[in-house]
C-alpha cells in the first residue's frame, strides 16, 4: 500500500455561513492523504496517482462556496476516489485560517477520513 501526501495547499475562498464570508472570503489550508494499493516496483505515472491531476481537482472544488467545511471535505474525497477507483482510503483536513468569531485569535479545521 502506497500514500500520497499533498500537504499545505492555500487557497483564497468564499466557503462559510456567513453573509460576510461569502463576500469577504478567507484563506483556507487543505492537506489530502491517499492510499492505494499499487505494484511494488512503480516505473511509470500510470502505476501511480498522479498527484498534480489529484492538486487540480481540490483546486476546483475550491472555488465553489460552501456553507461547510465538512460538506467540502466529504466532496472533495469522493472527487478524488472517483478519479482513479484503486484509492482505498482519502484523509481531508481543511483549516479555516480567520473564522468570524469575536475575538479569536487562531483557526479553525475540520479532518474527514473515508475507507473505500
Amino acid at each position: 500500500m502506497f500514500t500520497i501526501s499533498l500537504h499545505n495547499l492555500i487557497f483564497y475562498s468564499f466557503h462559510g455561513i456567513y453573509e460576510e464570508e461569502k463576500i469577504i472570503g478567507n484563506t483556507f489550508n487543505v492537506n489530502v492523504s491517499l492510499s492505494f494499493l499499487g505494484n511494488e516496483h512503480i516505473s511509470i505515472i500510470e502505476q501511480t496517482i498522479n498527484y498534480a491531476a489529484v492538486y487540480e481537482i481540490i483546486k476546483q472544488r475550491m472555488l465553489i462556496p460552501t456553507p461547510l467545511l465538512e460538506i467540502l471535505a466529504q466532496e472533495i474525497a469522493q472527487l478524488i476516489f472517483n478519479f482513479d477507483d484503486r484509492i482505498k482510503s482519502i484523509s481531508t483536513s481543511i483549516e479555516k485560517k480567520n473564522p468570524p468569531i469575536s475575538g479569536i485569535q487562531g483557526s479553525v479545521s475540520i479532518d474527514y477520513k473515508k475507507d473505500f
